[in-house]
């Protein structure tokens, strides 16, 4: 299948859920919570592509396919949609740009501070992901994106920490961030070091 047709497809996969999102708000099937609903379902979209982002290297090293690589810009900026979206939703809809309110939030509800972080983490990465800002970052763009490994960790804590007792849904996406950060480890540090010589071990 042509790369073009394969990102075209993840396009609209990726917008799908928005557009899903927006149609249930639009006819009132959101329930009685709707902010919340809203809120629920645009954080757990972000965090999911960020997990997906994160799968793109392993699978090209499990098939040999350079198509997944190509996919990872798209499905970042697709998650810091997402994101923008999980933002706007709380201070627009629940807070109402109340500032002071705002920031007392991010000082005193820990799942908010690290939300806010991880955004702001997350925000350098969606500004930095074209050919312009790899070229002019040179080796500090690798550098710089190797946050990409610690904005999904704050998701889950995020997430985490918002729901308190019932950590199921959490701790599975915790589990599934462990496994593909240890799948991205190169072999060598995967399988441990090679094992010790026979003079050493003497």
């Amino acid at each position: 299948m042509p790369v073009a047709l394969i990102k075209s497809l993840v396009f609209a996969l990726c917008l799908l859920p928005g557009v899903l999102l927006g149609w249930q708000f639009y006819q009132d099937q959101l329930g009685a919570n709707p902010i919340e609903a809203i809120t629920h379902n645009t954080g757990e979209w972000t965090l999911r592509l960020l997990l997906i982002t994160l799968v793109m290297t392993p699978l090209k090293r499990l098939t040999g396919w350079y198509w997944p690589i190509r996919l990872r810009r798209m499905l970042g900026l697709f998650a810091f949609f997402y994101a923008c979206l999980h933002l706007s939703t709380y201070l627009w809809l629940d807070q109402f740009f109340d500032w002071p309110e705002i920031w007392l939030d991010i000082l005193d509800r820990p799942f908010i501070t690290v939300g806010m972080l991880a955004f702001v983490l997350l925000l350098p990465l969606a500004v930095t992901s074209n050919r312009y800002a790899i070229k002019k970052l040179g080796r500090n763009w690798k550098r710089l994106h190797r946050l990409a490994y610690i904005v999904p960790v704050l998701g889950v804590l995020h997430f985490w920490w918002l729901v308190k007792a019932d950590v199921l849904e959490p701790a599975i996406y915790a589990l599934l961030l462990g496994a593909l950060l240890f799948a991205r480890l190169p072999e060598r540090k995967r399988l441990g070091k090679a094992k010790t010589s026979p003079q050493a071990a003497g």
